[in-house]
């Protein structure tokens, strides 16, 4: 039995020992009956001399290898996303490396990868007309359908700056559809994750925003794998999944009620598209597959554990939720550092990590006990709890 001390709610400290055994790894390849993306996070190099607040500096290795584990557990993954800290310390530039390398490294092993393509090379002040957030748009698209890349079409800072009803959406959404080469995900973030996006679709009455997105959707539903809302509202996802034109999905960003919206009803279910799966892959893998095998008890006596988890890791500002994934990747051996670009390590409180170790190992997501107490340990040591 491992045990550590850890600081408790009341601001003490208490020991811990870690109580649940790490879910087994899958001895082969595992079989999904849903489209699964993890949005995979992206790993900074430790010895890079630059001012880390401003300057982005990548270690590509240890970040192509990350999405390696993440396609040998089943999983597509959702490139250079939000969870990659896209516009919050990786830039355009560096999202288009990573993109490279990404389906350079997905090519041998046929695995699956959906790129994010938006307008963050456009500053939002910048963006004087429809026409210029277009532009930015068609920029990206073009990048990566020249590498054969699928095309995730992001929410728009710009778009949302400058646009002054559900009209402008409307047009901007449609002259980019009727030009894609390949069938998109379009991505609806709510503004929990990014402020900026706040009233995106033309209203602040997300029913409203809804009707306006649906509109677009119905009106290229050929040019459209799905749509993925953040909303994290299971309500507001069923309601459009049943609305949703036929041959489009629904990809559940919710990273408080997945496993149910994953699982389904009498009338569907959703695929998933989610930073948590970063986060609790082989828990996500292990549930996913017991679902295909027709298993819904086990799906959920796997899954149901890490929506506590998975909750604390999104809790508000949900828009600091890449310290938790990130920070679950180090304890797991994933990486050799719990550093992210733009500092945002420092985002959330000790005490905020010590309850996301106590919900890691209710999840059965530690991968070695006794790796994960001793780097749990040094994250304590350097903010002075030992």
């Amino acid at each position: 039995m491992t045990t550590l001390t850890l600081p408790t709610p009341g601001g003490r400290l208490a020991p811990y020992t870690l109580q649940n055994a790490p879910l087994p790894r899958p001895a082969s390849a595992p079989t999904f009956n849903r489209i699964a993306y993890a949005a995979a996070h992206v790993v900074v190099n430790p010895l890079a001399e630059n001012s880390p607040w401003l300057d982005a500096s990548v270690d590509w290795d240890t970040t192509i290898a990350f999405r390696e584990y993440l396609w040998d557990l089943g999983f597509g993954v959702a490139e250079a996303m939000d969870t990659a800290q896209r516009g919050m310390g990786l830039d355009w530039a560096g999202a288009q490396e990573l993109i490279r390398r990404s389906l350079t490294a997905a090519k041998p092993r046929n695995g699956l990868v959906a790129c994010g393509a938006g307008t963050d090379h456009l500053a939002p002040e910048n963006a004087k007309s429809l026409d210029d957030v277009i532009r930015a748009y068609e920029e990206q698209f073009a990048f990566i359908e020249g590498l054969g890349g699928r095309i995730i079409l992001m929410a728009s800072r710009a778009l949302a700056r400058i646009a002054t009803g559900p009209d402008d959406y409307r047009k901007v959404y449609d002259r980019l559809l009727t030009q894609v080469k390949e069938p998109v995900i379009i991505h609806w973030l709510g503004d929990m994750f990014d402020p900026a996006l706040k009233g995106y679709w033309g209203s602040t009455d997300d029913y409203a925003a809804m009707d306006t997105c649906l509109s677009v959707l119905e009106a290229h539903a050929g040019k459209i794998d799905g749509i993925k809302i953040s909303l994290l509202s299971k309500e507001k996802e069923i309601a459009m999944r049943r609305r949703l034109p036929k041959g489009v999905r629904m990809y559940t960003g919710d990273d408080f009620n997945y496993a149910e919206l994953i699982a389904g009803d009498e009338q569907g279910y959703s695929d998933a598209l989610l930073g948590i799966f970063d986060a609790i892959a082989p828990a996500a893998s292990a549930g996913l597959s017991a679902l295909a095998g027709g298993n819904l008890k086990e799906f959920n006596a796997i899954l149901e554990p890490t929506v506590p988890l998975s909750r604390h890791i999104f809790q508000a500002p949900t828009r600091f939720y890449k310290t938790g994934v990130v920070f679950l990747a180090y304890l797991n051996g994933l990486q050799d550092h719990f550093l992210m670009l733009g500092g945002q390590q420092s985002a959330r409180s000790v005490q905020h990590f010590a309850e996301l170790f106590r919900l890691a190992d209710t999840a059965r997501v530690l991968r070695d006990h006794e790796l994960a107490a001793e780097r749990m340990r040094r994250v304590l040591a350097v903010a002075g709890v030992v």
